[in-house]
């Protein structure tokens, strides 16, 4: 792989987030944990300590926050219910948006009512939901946000796999080889990754890729959601080689070397259009 591309890909950066969905994920992070450093939100929001500064400040004239030393605490005083899904999944759904959604509604575009099929969790596999509603499909998915989702708002037959609930992924994770899945058929498993490159498909823990194989070795295809700013992109850990991955679906904002090298391993690659940023 030409490393020059590759470098060139991971210095793009995700564009800004809105002032108003910025200052709504503040408020939910305060919810949950009841204060947050100003330097701990920077991290978060991929904001500078400016943006953050004046986010407070404006929030706390308006009676939305308590402004603090270094920092702002949630005007309840307390940390309220938590949300089915937290505040880390509900930012991650926000970087690359709207490129996510055309991938999703393209991934979807793949299935055929009345397949099987398997959903990893994650925010970019999270946007199919949407476009899945008009199908009668069997999904089984370990995340727990998606499955809620179909079932409040489809007539598809969603399984879930057994194991704990890990609130910052959004999913289900089971530490015993047995947790129903090897009695799953699916003919395609559709995941989302924080990098795929020369090494392979990556992923950030070591416990995901366990849970991830499993379901893998249930499933006739592999197809990768991945926008343009994850191609070329490294991890901790690799989940699979190229070799393993069947269709590949990013943005038209993609370095076309990185496609080319995609499809000399033997991928389809599908390129959604979208806006050049």
């Amino acid at each position: 792989m030409n490393r020059s591309s590759a470098s060139t890909t991971s210095s793009e950066q995700p564009l800004p987030m809105l002032e108003k969905h910025r200052q709504q994920l503040i408020i939910d992070i305060l919810e949950q944990r009841q204060f947050a450093s100003v330097r701990s939100l920077t991290k978060i929001l991929n904001a500078s300590e400016a943006t953050i500064r004046r986010d407070i400040t404006k929030m706390s004239k308006r009676g939305l926050i308590n402004k603090i030393r270094g920092g702002a605490e949630s005007i309840s005083g307390e940390k309220k219910k938590k949300n089915i899904s937290s505040s880390s999944f509900n930012i991650d759904k926000t970087k690359q948006a709207n490129i996510k959604k055309l991938i999703a509604q393209r991934a979807v575009e793949l299935c055929k009512s009345g397949e099987s099929i398997i959903i990893n969790g994650g925010s970019s596999t999270y946007m199919m939901g949407e476009y899945l509603c008009n199908l009668q499909l069997n999904i089984l998915t370990n995340s727990f946000v998606l499955a809620n989702y179909i079932t409040e708002n489809s007539d598809n037959q969603v399984s879930l796999p057994g194991g704990e609930i890990y609130r910052e992924q959004g999913i289900i994770l089971s530490s015993y080889e047995s947790d129903t899945t090897e009695n799953y058929r699916a003919t395609m498993m559709f995941m989302g990754t924080p990098g795929i490159g020369e090494f392979g498909v990556m992923e950030s823990d070591p416990l995901l890729i366990r849970s991830e194989q499993k379901l893998k070795k249930q499933t006739e295809k592999l197809v990768i959601l991945a926008d343009s700013t994850k191609l070329g992109q490294h991890s901790n850990f690799i989940f699979c080689p190229l070799s393993e991955v069947d269709i590949l679906i990013t943005d038209s904002n993609a370095d076309k070397k990185l496609i080319k090298d995609f499809e000399s391993q033997g991928i389809e690659v599908i390129i959604v259009p979208c806006a050049t940023p």
